[in-house]
């Protein structure tokens, strides 16, 4: 596995862990009775988004790029 590679491995992990946290604060709003999206949704939002491109930047890098056209 070359080191691009393993970088964008982990920052897929990266990703699955901003999913995390993202829905255990929707979760919590909820159980709180929130009716409106937490404050910080939107900025983990923007944080996943950012590092899914650099996943699929490296990805593209190392000739691996498994996203679909």
């Amino acid at each position: 596995m070359s080191d691009i590679r393993g970088l964008a491995d982990r920052l897929e992990s990266i990703v699955e862990e901003l999913d995390e946290i993202a829905f255990d604060r929707l979760r919590l709003a909820a159980a709180e009775g929130q009716r409106t999206r937490p404050d910080d949704d939107r900025e983990l939002t923007k944080a996943r988004r950012a590092v899914e491109k650099a996943v699929a930047v490296l990805r593209g890098i190392d000739g691996s790029d498994d996203s679909e056209p």
